[in-house]
C-alpha cells in the first residue's frame, strides 16, 4: 500500500475548513485548487460535485447560504483519524455562540499527490427542526 506523508492530516483538515470560511473567490479558487485532484469530486446527500468548476460553484453556494451572513462559522471537530489514503474527521457548523447547529463526518481518499480524489460528507447531526 502507498504511503502518503504530505501534507498532513492537520493540514488537510486546516484548508479544508479555510475554504469553506474564505470571501474571496480568487483565494477560494486557489485552495479548491490545492486541495482536490484536478478531477477530484465530492459526494453531498446523493449529489455529486466532480472538478474544479463544480467544487468552486458548492463551495461558493454553501459559503453563501451559511457563512457569509454571519450567522454560521464552519469548524472542525477534534476528532481527525489517518491511515495511508484515508482521513477521516467531523465538520461543523457552529454559530457565534459556538453552539454546533449541524455536523457532518467527512471520508477523504487522497491521490498519490495527497490531493483529495473523493470526499463524503455523512449528516451526524441535521440541522434542528424549525417550530
Amino acid at each position: 500500500m502507498r504511503q502518503i506523508t504530505e501534507p498532513s492530516s492537520a493540514e488537510i483538515v486546516t484548508s479544508y475548513v479555510a475554504v469553506w470560511n474564505e470571501p474571496v473567490p480568487e483565494s477560494r479558487r486557489a485552495i479548491i485548487a490545492g486541495l482536490w485532484a484536478p478531477d477530484g469530486a465530492e459526494f453531498v446527500e446523493g449529489t455529486r460535485f466532480r472538478g474544479h468548476e463544480e467544487l468552486d460553484a458548492r463551495v461558493t453556494d454553501a459559503y453563501q447560504a451559511f457563512v457569509a451572513s454571519g450567522a454560521y462559522t464552519v469548524t472542525a471537530a477534534d476528532d481527525v483519524a489517518r491511515h495511508d489514503d484515508i482521513v477521516t474527521f467531523t465538520i461543523q457548523l457552529a454559530a457565534p455562540d459556538s453552539e454546533v447547529a449541524w455536523a457532518a463526518r467527512v471520508f477523504m481518499l487522497l491521490d498519490a499527490d495527497g490531493r483529495i480524489q473523493e470526499d463524503y460528507h455523512l449528516t451526524v447531526m441535521p440541522f434542528a427542526e424549525q417550530a
